[in-house]
């Protein structure tokens, strides 16, 4: 199946000019043949062409179905945008894919980014919603310091993932707990940048009831972080 994206469906559409050559050149979909599109909050479209004329695809709208969404939780990821805005948007796409509802980018300490293209993050993110034939577009929120972000209270399994040695206990189990064990369908999940949080930022996280968690015995690149926490949450469900 071919999925397009409607911002605002109405019983009837005109396509872009991009869109409309592609389905038109590379798809060679003419009048009477149909189309699925999802507004990303849910729906399945399904439309039937009606006219190509002058260059431009017109749809009507004959059937809107309300879907499931592919996992059964929620998982939120808060992480530092990578100094390499690349990996970053790779993180974006892959999380969509594997399965994500909301991302915070969070501006550390040791931050070496503290920017992003938000629009083209939302673009990214629709991109690969489609490739990936789901029908849930993953929040996208602004760039936020994580000592504003830790002011807010989430109603969540919270969890921080660094990289600093954990105290042992009293029967000497280590602090951080390997995020394969833990089993809750809301998850909170906060991701360092490149240098990892401060040793400060460590412990104002925890005071905020933020367990520390390992994701594996391999120091990890930010971005492969994101995805390793984003694919333990999706295969523990």
């Amino acid at each position: 199946m071919q999925l397009f994206y409607l911002e605002n469906p109405n019983e009837e559409i005109e396509l872009s000019t991009e869109e409309s050559k592609h389905i038109r050149k590379v798809l060679r979909k003419n009048e009477k043949d149909i189309l699925n599109f999802t507004d990303g909050k849910g729906h399945l479209l399904v439309g039937e062409i009606i006219s190509t004329k002058n260059k431009k695809t017109r749809v009507k709208i004959i059937k809107k179905e309300k879907k499931e969404k592919q996992h059964n939780y929620y998982l939120h990821i808060a992480i530092a945008p990578t100094k390499n805005i690349d990996r970053f948007e790779w993180f974006l796409e892959k999380a969509t894919e594997i399965g994500v509802d909301e991302i915070t980018p969070i501006i550390c300490d040791h931050s070496e980014r503290k920017t992003i293209k938000e629009e083209r993050c939302k673009r990214i993110l629709l991109s690969a919603m489609k490739q990936s034939l789901k029908f849930y577009t993953p929040r996208i929120n602004e760039v936020i310091s994580l000592k504003e972000f830790l002011r807010k209270d989430y109603q969540a399994s919270k969890y921080i993932a660094h990289c600093e040695e954990g105290e042992e206990g009293e029967e000497g189990e280590e602090a951080k707990t390997n995020l394969k064990k833990e089993n809750t369908d809301n998850s909170l999940i906060l991701i360092g940048p490149e240098g990892d949080f401060s040793t400060n930022e460590i412990k104002l996280a925890i005071t905020k009831k933020f367990k520390p968690i390992t994701l594996g015995n391999c120091r990890l690149r930010t971005e492969t972080a994101g995805i390793i926490a984003t694919h333990t949450i999706n295969l523990n469900y």
